[in-house]
């Protein structure tokens, strides 16, 4: 038997055995499934559709490509990516997985960037938001503003230390033009830029309204997708658990961790991150007679790692385009290793200086009010309040502009 016949033949067997799972145990799958929408119509979908919308609008009318020029000097030398990969930088760390691969794919298809430049830009533009770190894990999860700082700082500067490795990847062309200098006067600098603007907006010509009903139709599609994976895995996450393939998987990485003086007790929550961040972060926090530091270095790095559930999602985006997603793969792997890295090291200089991060009544002047609890809980129950009624009245907009483009509806 081939190989071809032996893969056909273990998804076939996987796909039944959850078939099964599932039949077997409809009130976990439900609960699970619960569980996973709660987290899309509350948090994902309100708190991403924005950034994806307005992202879509600043490509169309040309300012990104204004930005890439005034990045040019940056993002080159550091990166091997165009400027405008620092705008995808940007958006990808303020508004989360996955809107820094929706970007790279959309600089690619307007050919704005090359498929080896496009496989080095989303390697380390994809990483969670500020509200999922310090609102969802760390204060939700782990009662504590502080963590949120040193998850942060793990996380963000890993994926810089990303960018600096994955520059290496993919050939390098000679370029025989002389290399521009960016040392002219400013004047022209910055004419050659919005050059670029006009030219780029000239283009597109497209009018405001059809601009505006194509972004919101592509990002609520994105987001979309992103909901049904995350259902998935919700439920995948819930099923393996039933079925002790969880504990077994936890039974070898026990060990892997004893090397690393990391309790074992964390085995089982570092899996389910693997599969899905949100329940990872959540076990992760329950675990008793385990010290914080350990506990925040295993979610440190499956943060980094991103959860199957997001490179799925990656996966899916990336699909539309001719970039490959095996290098988005190992550098969310070295993105783990980074932060976990970066997390064991800082630990101690950042406990000093934060008056201890088990200490949770101490006051932060130097980051308040962005780090503290109240800000993240407040924000968390504005979106868990509000959120839903956005979903469901963007779903309806989305709903009216689809019907009218395609069955020309009236409405």
């Amino acid at each position: 038997m081939n190989y071809s016949k032996l893969k056909t033949l273990f998804f076939a067997f996987i796909i039944s055995l959850l078939a099964l799972s599932l039949i077997l145990n409809p009130r976990a799958s439900f609960e699970a499934s619960l569980r996973g929408l709660t987290m899309w119509w509350e948090i994902v979908f309100p708190s991403l559709l924005p950034f994806l919308i307005i992202s879509e609008l600043l490509i169309g009318f040309g300012v990104v490509a204004f930005i890439g020029v005034l990045l040019e000097p940056l993002m080159r030398p550091l990166f091997r990516v165009p400027g405008v990969g620092g705008f995808v930088w940007a958006m990808g760390m303020a508004s989360g997985y996955p809107s820094g691969a929706k970007l790279t794919v959309r600089l690619r298809q307007e050919n704005q960037i090359t498929a080896y430049e496009a496989e080095r830009l989303v390697s380390f533009t994809n990483s969670s938001n500020p509200l999922f770190i310090f609102g969802a894990i760390a204060v939700g999860f782990f009662h504590n503003a502080k963590v949120g700082i040193i998850l942060a700082l793990a996380h963000y500067l890993g994926n810089v230390c990303v960018g600096l490795v994955m520059r290496f990847y993919g050939p390098y062309y000679k370029d025989n033009k002389k290399e521009q200098t960016y040392k002219g006067a400013k004047k022209a600098f910055f004419r050659r830029a919005f050059r670029q603007l006009h030219e780029t907006r000239i283009k597109n010509h497209k009018p405001l309204g059809k601009l505006l009903g194509d972004a919101v139709l592509s990002s609520v599609q994105t987001l979309l997708m992103v909901g049904g994976f995350l259902i998935l895995f919700s439920v995948l996450n819930s099923m393996l658990s039933l079925i002790h393939f969880t504990a077994l998987l936890a039974t070898l990485v026990s060990i892997f961790f004893q090397f690393f003086h990391l309790s074992p007790e964390l085995s089982i929550p570092f899996i389910s991150g693997i599969f899905e961040i949100t329940l990872g972060g959540k076990l992760t926090s329950e675990v008793l007679d385990v010290s914080l530091m350990d506990q925040i270095i295993v979610t440190s790095f499956f943060l980094a790692f991103s959860g199957l559930s997001v490179q799925a999602q990656v996966a899916s985006i990336l699909a539309e385009s001719d970039i490959k997603f095996k290098p988005f793969f190992f550098a969310r792997i070295i993105h783990g290793f980074f932060a976990a890295l970066i997390t064991f090291v800082a630990w101690k200089p950042l406990d000093r200086r934060l008056g201890g991060i088990e200490n949770t009544a101490v006051d932060l002047p130097v980051f308040a009010p962005y780090i503290t609890a109240g800000f993240w809980e407040h924000s968390l129950l504005l979106l868990s309040k509000y959120g839903p009624v956005f979903t469901v009245g963007m779903l309806w907009i989305y709903i009216m502009i689809y019907f009218k483009r395609n069955n020309n509806v009236r409405v």
